[in-house]
């Protein structure tokens, strides 16, 4: 008995399959299997190439310098000419810039006392106990000292306070001072590197031209191993005009993105570029677009007094991401996507089969086909038959010998 039993785990067993003749169900059956082999076939494995293993974990340096020069002449500071280290915050060349197009200087302030700004509201005042002595004026521009200055007595005036004086100058700028920053470029090397793969490529053309990169800017047919783009350019493939945006300043995300089939070769991972605007909402009613901030310069006089120039600047702020992914052939997962596409093909032939037995009219008829009854009594019957034929044959042989 127990030899049976270990004999039986090499016996193997086939399914019972039973054809039924319709034609709908049959229809059905094919579609859902050409569905299928369509799905796994033209999306899984030519679409999202899922026979390859990829690698997203990229790593990548941005390196930017820009060059231009520009020339301005206001009444505060007079003619002045902008080179890179003057218009580019910060000057290290990172992912992240700001390219000055315009600004408001308020020039030669110094230390001592002035009126408060009627723009800040914890500056306003109608006497002096409003102005307690020693008191930081919130979002202000120094410590109060205890007066206030008003032009009469029925009159809202504002705080003295002791700080840099005079006090920023309140007004808007009408047009961008540095105008001819469209023609400025800036150059983005970037390199990338995919270390599941140990694939590493740049966006700069390997080339021994040594003008090649004084010469060219980036065009996406012509040029598209050159990183030089004008800012203009840059703008206007956002969807924007630079002198629009030049005023009142911006922000502009370029996204460079690999996308790399490594099983088609090293020249075919090449990065494409995406240029969009951050610092509006989709309904662009904010009250908050565009781009500025506050720097100092500060100098000292022949008799050593200390004294600076405030510059409110507008500009574009360039936000450079890398993104990318890589892919190459493997057998796992190609194992992996097979297997499932065969699964799908059973849930196929699953489907088919509830049609078949419960929702078509003759599906009694075919359930009787397809599970076999198995009664006790005609089974017992059956053995006590043999039982009985197996003893006649002894008796007989018996009766020969």
């Amino acid at each position: 008995m127990a030899g049976n039993c270990f004999l039986s785990l090499f016996d193997y067993k086939t399914e019972k399959y039973i054809v039924a003749k319709n034609k709908r169900v049959g229809v059905l059956y094919r579609l859902i299997q050409l569905s299928i082999i369509g799905y796994i076939i033209g999306w899984v494995f030519l679409s999202k190439k899922g026979y390859q293993e990829t690698d997203e974990a990229i790593q990548s340096s941005v390196i930017t310098k820009l060059k231009g020069v520009s020339v301005t002449n206001t009444s505060e500071s007079g003619l002045l000419v902008w080179g890179p280290e003057d218009y580019v915050i910060p000057p290290q060349g990172e992912a992240v810039l700001f390219v000055v197009t315009n600004f408001l200087e308020t020039p030669n302030q110094k230390l001592g006392y002035c009126a408060e700004s009627p723009k800040v509201l914890d500056g306003h005042c109608r006497n002096d106990d409003a102005c307690e002595e020693g008191k930081m004026v919130v979002a202000g521009n120094g410590i109060m000292s205890g007066r206030c200055l008003r032009k009469d007595k029925n009159s809202t005036g504002t705080c003295e306070i002791y700080g840099w004086c005079p006090i920023e100058r309140d007004f808007k700028p009408r047009e961008p001072q540095l105008a001819n920053a469209e023609n400025f470029t800036i150059y983005i090397k970037n390199f990338i590197l995919f270390p599941k793969f140990a694939f590493s490529k740049s966006n700069v053309l390997e080339t021994t031209d040594g003008s090649y990169l004084k010469k060219c800017r980036h065009d996406e047919e012509l040029h598209p191993y050159c990183p030089i783009f004008r800012l203009r350019d840059i703008t206007r493939r956002a969807g924007y005009n630079f002198q629009d945006m030049a005023t009142f300043g911006g922000s502009i995300g370029i996204m460079i993105q690999w996308d790399c089939d490594l099983d088609k070769g090293y020249s075919n991972c090449n990065p494409v570029y995406h240029f969009t605007r951050l610092d509006i909402s989709v309904s662009n009613t904010t009250i908050a677009r565009g781009f500025n901030f506050r720097h100092t310069r500060y100098f000292k006089n022949a008799a050593g007094e200390s004294y600076r120039s405030l510059y409110k600047v507008y500009g574009i702020r360039f936000n450079i991401m890398v993104h990318g992914k890589a892919g190459r052939f493997s057998i796992v997962p190609t194992a992996i996507n097979v297997a499932a596409g065969l699964a799908l093909m059973g849930a196929g032939a699953f489907f088919c089969d509830m049609v078949l037995l419960y929702l078509m009219k003759k599906g009694d008829s075919y359930r009787e086909r397809k599970f076999e009854g198995f009664r006790e009594e005609s089974n017992r019957k059956s053995l006590s038959e043999d039982t009985s034929d197996r003893k006649d044959v002894e008796e007989q042989e018996n009766l020969k010998s």
